[in-house]
C-alpha cells in the first residue's frame, strides 16, 4: 500500500484529521474546534537563537499521510510557542489503527526529526499513554526517553454528589465564616475578570512538578489556557478574599460525552493549607451535578502530591496515565531507519 506525506490542504483535511486524532485523545475533536484553534494561530512563525545559542520563538511544521485514495492516516504536528522552554519542542504524532504496521509513522517522524534539526532546536518533548507498552518500546528505540508521569482520574457523577459529605460541607462553611466568598467568573465584572484571573494563576504555573518554559503572556494564556472547547465564565469557581481572587477552578463541559474536564486549580500561596483546593473541587462536583455531567475527569503530575491528595479523598479513582517523554534532536534522527521491521510504525509520539 502506498502513502505520500505532503503538507496539509485546509480546511479539507480538517475531518481527516479529526478522525485520526479522535482514536487517542481522551474527549473528541470536531473539524470545526481544529479550524477554530487554527483561527487564533500566527500566520508566519518567527524563530531565533538567544544568547546561549537556545532555540526561541515560535513556529509550527504540520504534515499528514495520506493513502491512494486520499484518506488520511496518520497526522504529525510538531511546534513551539513563545513560552516553550527554549531549545525545546512540543510534537503530536499519531497513526490510525487502521493503518500501522506500515512504516508511516516512522516516515512522519523522520520529517519531524528533518524540521527540528533545520531549525536548530536540541530536544523535542511529548505523551504516551503508560499502557502502551508497544508504543512505548517504540519511542525507547527511535531516541526517546522517560521524563516523568502524569495520572488520569475520574470521579463518577451518574449517582449524583455522593463524594460531597457533610464534612465536605463544613470546609466550605468554615472558609466563608473566616472571609472567603465562592462565586463564578461570570458573577464578576466582565472589564476586568480575566486578567484578575490571569494574575492569580500565571504565578502558580512554575509551582506545578514538571512545569517548563516560562507562563504565557496574557492574549495567549486567554487563547489556550481559559478559552478552550467547553469553557463558559459560569464553570470558572472563584475564592475570593474580599475582591482579590485566591483561587479558582477552571472546568470545560463536553456535551457530546457529558464529561466534565478539571483545567486548572490553583491556590494563591498565600492562602494555602486552609482548604480552599478542596472548597473548590467540591463546588466543581455541586456544579458539574447541577449540569448534568456523567463524570469529572482531570490529569495531574505523579508528583503533586498535594492535589493528588485532595482527588482521593473526594472519590477520584486512577486510571491510566501518560509518560512525558523526551528525545535528543540528533538521536532521534540517528535513530530514524533503524527500528526492526516488525515495529516499523512509529506512532509513539502522541498528545492526548
Amino acid at each position: 500500500m502506498e502513502f505520500n506525506i505532503r503538507p496539509l490542504a485546509l480546511p479539507g483535511d480538517y475531518e481527516g484529521i479529526a478522525a485520526v486524532w479522535n482514536e487517542e485523545l481522551s474527549e473528541p475533536t470536531t473539524a470545526e474546534s481544529l479550524a477554530e484553534a487554527d483561527s487564533k494561530l500566527y500566520e508566519q512563525g518567527h524563530l531565533h537563537m538567544n544568547a546561549d545559542g537556545l532555540l526561541e520563538g515560535y513556529d509550527r511544521f504540520r504534515r499528514v499521510a495520506v493513502n491512494d485514495d486520499g484518506r488520511i492516516a496518520g497526522y504529525l504536528w510538531t511546534w513551539r510557542a513563545p513560552w516553550t522552554e527554549a531549545g525545546g519542542l512540543y510534537h503530536t504524532l499519531v497513526v490510525s489503527k487502521a493503518f500501522r504496521g506500515l512504516g508511516i509513522g516512522r516516515a512522519l517522524l523522520g520529517e519531524a526529526a528533518s524540521w527540528a534539526s533545520g531549525i536548530g532546536a536540541e530536544r523535542i518533548y511529548t505523551e504516551v499513554w503508560d499502557d502502551d507498552l508497544r508504543s512505548l518500546r517504540i519511542a525507547e528505540q527511535s531516541g526517546f526517553e522517560i521524563e516523568r508521569r502524569s495520572w488520569q482520574s475520574v470521579l463518577d457523577l451518574k449517582h449524583g454528589e455522593e463524594a460531597a459529605t457533610l464534612a465536605d460541607g463544613a470546609v466550605i462553611e468554615r472558609l466563608e465564616s473566616e472571609g472567603i466568598r465562592f462565586v463564578s467568573l461570570a458573577d464578576m465584572p466582565e472589564e476586568d475578570r480575566e486578567l484578575l484571573l490571569y494574575e492569580l494563576e500565571s504565578p502558580t504555573f512554575n509551582d506545578i512538578p514538571g512545569f517548563l518554559g516560562t507562563p504565557p503572556g496574557f492574549g495567549d494564556w486567554q487563547k489556550w489556557y481559559l478559552r478552550g472547547d467547553g469553557y463558559a465564565p459560569e464553570r470558572v469557581v472563584l475564592a475570593l478574599d474580599g475582591d482579590r481572587y485566591v483561587g479558582d477552578c477552571n472546568l470545560r463541559y463536553f456535551e457530546e460525552t457529558r464529561g466534565m474536564y478539571h483545567e486548572y486549580t490553583c491556590v494563591h500561596r498565600d492562602y494555602r493549607g486552609r482548604g480552599i483546593a478542596r472548597a473548590l473541587k467540591i463546588l466543581s462536583i455541586r456544579l458539574a451535578v447541577r449540569t448534568g455531567a456523567l463524570y469529572l475527569r482531570t490529569d495531574n503530575d505523579s508528583l503533586n502530591e498535594p492535589m493528588l491528595a485532595v482527588n482521593r479523598k473526594l472519590g477520584y479513582r486512577s486510571l491510566r496515565g501518560r509518560y512525558r517523554i523526551k528525545g535528543d534532536v540528533g538521536s532521534i534522527a540517528a535513530a530514524n531507519g533503524k527500528l526492526d521491521s516488525a515495529d516499523r510504525d512509529a506512532d509513539i509520539p502522541k498528545l492526548s
